[in-house]
């Protein structure tokens, strides 16, 4: 609790101190007077300023956002001596320039946080498949478990070679938010049998992205072999014998791909709300032995399912993904663009009703992730804070009044009309504004509340 509390306000701090400076030190370029450089808003905890006439630097009691305060005759008196030097008497390019500086920012962080996360490099699961869903696309394709996806193509002449697990999973979504199939060269775990399938990604007949993507794909967890892993004192694995080590071959006579299609046997070893009796062969150091195991009932939403308490599969198998330092550079260029594209392509199609409002989160998801990458180490946390400032650019560049991007859509009915927006319409608009944008939290935050009571 206290790692993921931490890591929230270190990345809150982050992207807001980056997002601000932004506007900050274009304001201070193009010649205007910044009153106040503020990380939070309400009451002022902390304070710097080295002279009267300087910036005034503070820290203020809620931590949820900033601000930059510039000397602006709209907002008060402005002393003659600093009429050149007021926000509002500033060319149109210079008001759009420092206006769209803090979103441009949080997108130049994550292009160096990426490419960081790449220099650093980070352990990521083998691209070896599970076996696939039954009925599933990845079934249809004829994927099997232990299958490595070595490329992928669109077209079939431009491939894409393969990484990692992470990289599969990354052109399966790109596929389906464009509605395409997409080829794969696949061979066995060592390299060798290779040959092409094809995922008929629009037979889904979604464009949704959730985390329930793969799932509909029919991919889930990476490879592991089904071997037993420590069981709970008391659980029904350990009262039916079972030991960590133990080599599962085949259940109700049926052979074991792999440890997910074990744990998929397991929890679907319940009919009627009672759990079935399951006759499993293991071997156990050489020698085949006989076990009968009965899973205990949970229920899992509406759903019964089965449990052993007890870890089913090993880790699976990892490779280091590494660049060097201008392929690090670009990877992160790269990336930035596809998860900018990625962000607009999702709210484009939630704003139209092809993609569900339960892709939007809040503070508390961020905050959990914030604490689950801080966890698995800083290469981990660092592509978390990159794939958040990636949103927090792209958002902010909406064209939606109270955001930079509606700022800048003002300026540019001034560029088109010769005048700028009155001030009837600006009020008007920025009502909007608010209430779009708490329209838009209270949708963020229900579904924060609804992950964290497994409603979604």
């Amino acid at each position: 609790m206290i790692t993921t509390v931490l890591a929230f306000l270190v990345t809150l701090a982050i992207l807001i101190v980056v997002h601000e400076y932004g506007h900050y030190r274009v304001a201070v370029a193009c010649g205007v007077k910044v009153l106040r450089f503020s990380v939070g808003f309400g009451r002022v905890v902390w304070r710097r300023r080295r002279t009267p006439q300087s910036t005034e630097f503070v820290l203020s009691a809620l931590p949820l956002g900033g601000y930059v305060r510039m000397i602006d005759e709209r907002e008060g008196p402005v002393a003659p001596e600093d009429l050149p030097r007021a926000f509002n008497r500033q060319s149109l390019p210079k008001r759009a320039a420092i206006v769209a500086a803090g979103p441009v920012a949080n997108l130049l962080l994550a292009v160096l946080l990426f490419a960081a996360n790449h220099w650093i490099g980070v352990d990521e699961p083998k691209a070896l498949l599970s076996a696939p869903a039954a009925g599933s696309v990845a079934e249809r394709a004829g994927l099997r478990s232990g299958d490595w996806v070595r490329a992928t193509s669109r077209d079939g002449s431009g491939w894409t070679e393969l990484r990692s697990m992470t990289d599969l999973r990354w052109q399966i979504t790109q596929a389906v938010l464009d509605g395409e199939p997409l080829q794969l060269t696949v061979s066995d775990a060592d390299g060798r049998a290779s040959r092409s399938v094809t995922l008929d990604l629009p037979r889904l007949g979604t464009r949704d992205v959730d985390a329930g993507l793969m799932r509909k794909v029919g991919l889930g967890a990476p490879y592991s072999a089904a071997v037993m892993g420590e069981a709970q004192p008391g659980s029904p694995a350990a009262q039916a014998g079972l030991r960590e080590g133990d080599r599962v071959l085949l259940v109700d006579g049926r052979p074991v791909a792999d440890a997910q299609a074990l744990r998929e046997r397991i929890r679907d070893a319940v009919h009627d709300g009672a759990a079935q009796p399951m006759q499993w062969r293991i071997d156990r150091n050489g020698s085949a032995l006989e076990l009968e195991v009965r899973p205990r009932v949970v229920h899992e939403g509406e759903r019964a399912i089965g449990r052993i308490d007890a870890y089913v599969g090993q880790a699976p198998q990892m490779v280091r993904v590494r660049h060097g330092a201008w392929e690090g550079l670009a990877a992160g260029v790269e990336r930035t663009w596809e998860l900018s594209a990625l962000t607009l392509k999702m709210l484009g199609r939630m704003l139209i009703g092809q993609a569900s409002l339960k892709n939007l989160s809040g503070p508390l998801t961020i905050a959990d992730y914030a604490g689950q990458s801080a966890q698995q180490g800083l290469s981990y946390y660092l592509g978390f804070l990159a794939l958040v400032s990636v949103s927090l650019g792209v958002l902010n560049l909406l064209p939606l009044p109270m955001l930079d991007g509606g700022h800048l859509m003002y300026y540019l009915f001034e560029a088109l009309t010769g005048r700028p927006v009155s001030e009837i319409w600006l009020a008007r608009l920025q009502r909007g504004g608010v209430a779009i944008l708490l329209m838009l939290m209270s949708v963020a935050l229900f579904n924060d509340v609804a992950r964290l009571l497994g409603l979604h």
